[in-house]
């Protein structure tokens, strides 16, 4: 009998209809039945949720059901769903989140093929902003892998004999942040801990009901300071202290310190509860902050994060709430050069900036030889009348480019990075700014294989001075436009279009929403070689490959055309099928949503004997653009994709 490899636990309470919704995702899994086994461990539900985990445990041998009495939280249920583990690895995942369909399979290849203790796969998520940590896929690292922060929820997979060798449980009943606890102790034990980063494994899903808003589990009620003390002591136990700022006890901190401490004294938080309540918990954030976490912490914060901290150490909550309001006003913009093809790939140039509340650039102003924070942030802001000192203006800057997968929620890093730097711009002040090239591989963009049937939405995001934003990259003045010539990539169109209002830059892939059609591309040129089955299109930039289908009417005839890539990539030709049920005689071929033909066929007896372009005219071979080169919409199509007159 095969052994169980992976044993899926999942705590349940009151779960209702979401049972039902989690589960195909749980039994469709590619790994076979008998290798895997799904533990609901329900604490003590009021519902009906045992009477769906019954009638799931009785069509499917696999499926186990564990009951206990109610807990109030997860930890209760996981541990016990431990306890009757048979797997090599467990799998954590919540009852209204879905596990990718080859998501046991990959995790378990990878995990065994690099003997690892913990394996983190992609998490695709609708509540949360993309993570750096899932750029790529990493077959083993350590704790010094301070990314490893960015993910800290228990939805991992986990060494059964790992986690009973060192004794890792969940902190049991209503234990805020039992999570955090479990991850970060098996991280601190873990000798090699790998990263799964081309294959979406968890989706993380936003309830329609709010259940599952992180927002909610703040409660100092349960518990939340205490924790928080004991998880950061345990940091401590397990790393050497330093004063250097970036010793590796003072970079894991720095996740606890920046998320669960310095978020009482930021926006949205300090801006948007109740003012009584939260001066509660600044003043229970200060304390916190003081007595729990090394001074080299603080010292290690960019500039904004570090004035934030300033003020509250001081217990400055007026201060804090002033600097808030100034940086809920700055936001991320992004210039985009004109996108365009080279060697298969869509290419722009783009630079990332921040811009204060007025609109302005965010500037920087140089004095006495040191950096300091521009001045309009500092309105109101008690301690700095002489302004707030920027010692490094790039500490813990980044941006990067994400692709998001509008049907899938999956998102996806193109190649290349964007360098950071300061532009003066006149009278000792500077702007800092991200630039670099932005190069989508759509063969190659989801995990090293080519992208799925979607559209695909380009954001940017960017980090400067502590300040983070996600940002849509859009072009200037256009909507529902193309940014760029369709091309023919892997036997299949890609239409790069800005979308209608925002004008964000998308691509739309095997014609998902778009159509290749007279706003995509420019008509057919005409075909002056008799006996020529196929006509250029001189507009469509393409790489060198397999030929794409596009759905085409010739006359009230429906067929499947093709667009034939040529050999040097620089066009492609539509091709029609050799036999059209069609009688003798010239007919129009028109492209979907399209009234003007892209070209004519002349047929004979049945048989496909050339096609035209639609200006051609017997004896001239006179091309369409002569013909109509007054039409407005052929100058605009011409001037979007820069060609002469």
């Amino acid at each position: 009998m095969p052994r169980v490899k992976v044993s899926v636990i999942v705590p349940v309470y009151n779960t209702g209809k979401y049972v039902d919704e989690c589960a195909p995702s749980l039994l469709g899994q590619s790994l076979p039945d008998d290798e895997y086994e799904v533990i609901y461990v329900d604490d003590g539900s009021t519902d009906d949720t045992l009477t769906r985990l019954e009638k799931l445990a009785a069509g499917h041998p696999n499926v186990r059901v564990h009951t206990q009495p109610n807990s109030g939280w997860p930890g209760a249920p996981r541990n016990v769903g431990m306890e009757h583990a048979k797997g090599e690895y467990v799998q954590f995942v919540d009852h209204d989140d879905m596990l990718g369909t080859e998501a046991l399979e990959r995790l378990y290849e990878h995990a065994t093929r690099n003997r690892a203790d913990v394996v983190i796969g992609k998490m695709s998520s609708t509540m949360v902003r993309p993570r750096r940590l899932f750029r790529q896929t990493v077959d083993a690292c350590t704790i010094e892998n301070d990314e490893l922060m960015q993910s800290m929820s228990p939805h991992k997979m986990f060494r059964r004999a790992f986690v009973e060798e060192h004794g890792l449980r969940f902190p049991e009943g209503p234990w805020i942040m039992e999570d955090l606890a479990f991850v970060s102790a098996a991280y601190l034990k873990a000798e090699r801990i790998a990263i799964l980063a081309d294959y979406p494994c968890y989706y993380w899903m936003k309830r329609d009901d709010g259940g599952n808003n992180t927002r909610h589990r703040f409660n100092p009620r349960h518990g939340f300071w205490p924790n928080l003390r004991t998880i950061v002591r345990q940091f401590k136990d397990g790393t050497t202290a330093s004063d250097d700022v970036d010793a590796l006890q003072n970079r894991l901190l720095h996740r606890l310190y920046h998320v669960e401490v310095l978020s009482r004294a930021r926006e949205p938080e300090i801006l948007r509860e109740d003012p009584a309540e939260q001066r509660q918990r600044f003043a229970m954030a200060r304390q916190v902050a003081l007595e729990e976490f090394p001074a080299a912490v603080r010292r290690g914060l960019p500039a904004v994060s570090g004035l934030r901290a300033e003020l509250l150490e001081r217990g400055d909550f007026d201060g804090a709430f002033a600097f808030a309001e100034h940086i809920r006003g700055v936001k991320a913009r992004t210039e985009l050069g004109a996108p365009r093809w080279e060697d298969g790939c869509l290419v722009a140039d783009i630079t990332l900036e921040l811009l204060r509340g007025d609109g302005e650039p965010l500037l920087l102003t140089e004095r006495d030889g040191k950096w300091w924070l521009d001045p309009e942030l500092l309105t109101g802001v008690s301690g700095t009348k002489d302004g707030w000192e920027v010692g490094d203006p790039f500490r813990m800057a980044y941006a990067e480019v994400v692709v998001k997968d509008r049907d899938r929620e999956d998102w996806w890093y193109p190649e290349g990075d964007l360098e950071v730097a300061l532009r003066p711009v006149g009278e000792g002040r500077s702007r800092l700014v991200a630039s670099g090239r932005l190069r989508l591989d759509p063969q190659r963009l989801a995990g090293d294989r080519p992208l799925g049937r979607g559209v695909y939405d380009v954001w940017a995001f960017v980090n400067l001075l502590g300040i983070d934003r996600m940002v849509r990259v859009t072009g200037h003045d256009v909507s529902n436009e193309p940014a760029a010539a369709p091309a023919v990539t892997g036997g299949r169109l890609a239409l790069p279009y800005w979308t209608t209002g925002v004008g964000q830059l998308t691509l739309d892939v095997d014609q998902r929403l778009r159509r290749l059609g007279p706003d995509t591309a420019g008509a057919a040129a005409a075909n002056a070689e008799r006996g020529e089955r196929s006509l250029p299109l001189p507009y469509v930039v393409a790489e060198p490959g397999v030929p794409a289908p596009l759905k085409v009417t010739v006359s009230a005839l429906k067929v499947t055309a093709e667009l034939v890539p040529a050999a040097d990539g620089s066009t492609v030709r539509l091709r029609l099928p050799a036999r059209l049920k069609l009688p003798a005689g010239r007919h129009p071929v028109t492209l979907p949503k399209a009234d003007a033909p892209v070209a004519h066929a002349v047929v004979r007896d049945g048989a496909l004997l050339r096609l035209e372009g639609p200006a051609y005219e017997a004896g001239t071979g006179r091309r369409l653009l002569d013909a109509v080169a007054g039409n407005r919409q052929v100058r605009r199509v011409r001037r979007r994709l820069g060609r002469s007159g």
